[in-house]
Protein backbone atom coordinates (compact mmCIF):
# COMPACT_ATOMS: atom_id res chain seq x y z
CA UNK A 1 0.00 0.00 0.00
CA UNK A 2 1.33 3.86 -1.07
CA UNK A 3 1.91 6.18 1.50
CA UNK A 4 0.87 8.90 -0.77
CA UNK A 5 -2.45 9.76 -0.94
CA UNK A 6 -4.42 10.34 -3.81
CA UNK A 7 -7.08 13.29 -2.36
CA UNK A 8 -5.25 16.35 -0.36
CA UNK A 9 -7.17 18.99 1.85
CA UNK A 10 -6.44 22.46 1.38
CA UNK A 11 -6.15 24.59 3.97
CA UNK A 12 -5.42 28.33 4.32
CA UNK A 13 -4.84 30.60 7.73
CA UNK A 14 -7.30 33.13 8.61
CA UNK A 15 -10.28 31.03 7.20
CA UNK A 16 -11.57 27.80 8.00
CA UNK A 17 -14.78 25.91 8.26
CA UNK A 18 -16.89 25.46 11.58
CA UNK A 19 -17.16 21.83 10.59
CA UNK A 20 -14.39 19.17 10.28
CA UNK A 21 -13.90 19.78 6.21
CA UNK A 22 -11.15 21.48 4.05
CA UNK A 23 -11.37 25.06 2.55
CA UNK A 24 -10.60 22.81 -0.78
CA UNK A 25 -9.65 19.41 -1.91
CA UNK A 26 -7.39 17.98 -4.66
CA UNK A 27 -7.32 14.95 -6.85
CA UNK A 28 -4.78 15.24 -9.57
CA UNK A 29 -5.34 18.50 -11.42
CA UNK A 30 -8.65 18.74 -10.24
CA UNK A 31 -9.96 21.25 -7.68
CA UNK A 32 -13.36 21.77 -6.10
CA UNK A 33 -13.67 24.49 -3.05
CA UNK A 34 -15.93 24.32 0.00
CA UNK A 35 -17.85 27.02 0.71
CA UNK A 36 -16.43 30.19 0.54
CA UNK A 37 -17.59 33.04 3.05
CA UNK A 38 -16.64 36.53 3.98
CA UNK A 39 -15.27 36.68 7.03
CA UNK A 40 -12.24 39.21 7.69
CA UNK A 41 -9.82 37.17 8.38
CA UNK A 42 -8.08 38.76 11.09
CA UNK A 43 -11.22 38.96 13.22
CA UNK A 44 -13.05 36.31 12.02
CA UNK A 45 -16.03 38.30 11.96
CA UNK A 46 -18.78 38.82 9.14
CA UNK A 47 -18.71 42.95 7.97
CA UNK A 48 -21.74 43.77 7.78
CA UNK A 49 -21.82 45.10 4.22
CA UNK A 50 -22.02 43.38 0.69
CA UNK A 51 -18.53 44.92 -0.73
CA UNK A 52 -16.69 43.71 2.23
CA UNK A 53 -17.95 40.33 2.49
CA UNK A 54 -17.15 40.37 -1.74
CA UNK A 55 -13.66 41.52 -1.01
CA UNK A 56 -13.38 39.12 1.83
CA UNK A 57 -14.75 36.26 -0.05
CA UNK A 58 -12.57 36.93 -3.57
CA UNK A 59 -9.27 36.78 -1.43
CA UNK A 60 -10.07 33.73 0.15
CA UNK A 61 -10.77 32.14 -3.18
CA UNK A 62 -7.36 33.42 -3.78
CA UNK A 63 -5.50 32.03 -1.23
CA UNK A 64 -7.20 28.35 -1.66
CA UNK A 65 -6.21 28.04 -5.31
CA UNK A 66 -2.75 28.80 -4.30
CA UNK A 67 -2.83 26.90 -1.55
CA UNK A 68 -4.07 23.91 -3.77
CA UNK A 69 -0.79 24.83 -6.26
CA UNK A 70 -2.41 27.38 -8.86
CA UNK A 71 -3.55 30.35 -9.65
CA UNK A 72 -6.64 32.37 -10.40
CA UNK A 73 -5.73 31.31 -14.06
CA UNK A 74 -6.65 28.34 -13.27
CA UNK A 75 -9.74 29.13 -11.79
CA UNK A 76 -12.82 27.70 -15.05
CA UNK A 77 -16.21 27.43 -12.69
CA UNK A 78 -17.37 29.50 -10.26
CA UNK A 79 -21.07 29.65 -7.93
CA UNK A 80 -21.84 32.00 -6.39
CA UNK A 81 -24.98 32.15 -4.07
CA UNK A 82 -26.67 35.82 -2.94
CA UNK A 83 -28.77 36.56 -0.25
CA UNK A 84 -30.06 39.11 -2.99
CA UNK A 85 -29.91 37.60 -6.26
CA UNK A 86 -30.79 41.15 -7.89
CA UNK A 87 -27.54 43.07 -5.59
CA UNK A 88 -24.90 41.26 -7.96
CA UNK A 89 -22.65 44.93 -8.45
CA UNK A 90 -20.42 44.43 -5.16
CA UNK A 91 -19.68 40.81 -6.96
CA UNK A 92 -18.63 41.82 -10.41
CA UNK A 93 -16.60 44.90 -8.76
CA UNK A 94 -14.61 41.90 -7.30
CA UNK A 95 -14.81 39.15 -10.73
CA UNK A 96 -13.44 42.39 -12.91
CA UNK A 97 -10.18 42.81 -10.38
CA UNK A 98 -9.93 39.24 -10.27
CA UNK A 99 -10.45 38.19 -13.78
CA UNK A 100 -9.93 41.65 -16.31
CA UNK A 101 -9.52 40.03 -19.36
CA UNK A 102 -13.41 39.56 -21.00
CA UNK A 103 -11.32 37.00 -23.05
CA UNK A 104 -10.06 34.51 -20.22
CA UNK A 105 -12.63 34.33 -17.33
CA UNK A 106 -13.85 31.34 -15.93
CA UNK A 107 -17.56 30.68 -15.83
CA UNK A 108 -19.93 31.83 -13.59
CA UNK A 109 -23.61 31.01 -12.04
CA UNK A 110 -25.37 33.07 -9.35
CA UNK A 111 -27.99 31.69 -7.26
CA UNK A 112 -30.39 32.87 -4.49
CA UNK A 113 -29.81 31.64 -0.45
CA UNK A 114 -31.70 32.80 1.32
CA UNK A 115 -30.90 30.64 4.80
CA UNK A 116 -27.49 32.56 5.06
CA UNK A 117 -26.41 32.38 9.14
CA UNK A 118 -24.08 34.88 10.50
CA UNK A 119 -24.86 37.90 8.78
CA UNK A 120 -23.34 36.45 5.61
CA UNK A 121 -24.88 38.12 2.17
CA UNK A 122 -22.97 36.01 -0.02
CA UNK A 123 -20.91 33.07 -0.31
CA UNK A 124 -19.32 30.95 -3.34
CA UNK A 125 -17.29 27.95 -4.55
CA UNK A 126 -14.90 27.14 -7.59
CA UNK A 127 -13.67 24.71 -9.11
CA UNK A 128 -10.35 24.98 -11.03
CA UNK A 129 -8.36 22.98 -13.27
CA UNK A 130 -4.38 23.04 -12.31
CA UNK A 131 -1.58 21.71 -14.68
Amino acid sequence: MTSQKRRKSIHIGGFKHVNPIPNACRIGNLVMSGVILGRDPATNTMPESLEAQCANMFAHMRATVEAAGGSTDDIIKMTVWLKDRSNRGPVNVEWLKMFPDEHSRPARHALPMDHMDGGALVQCDFTAVID
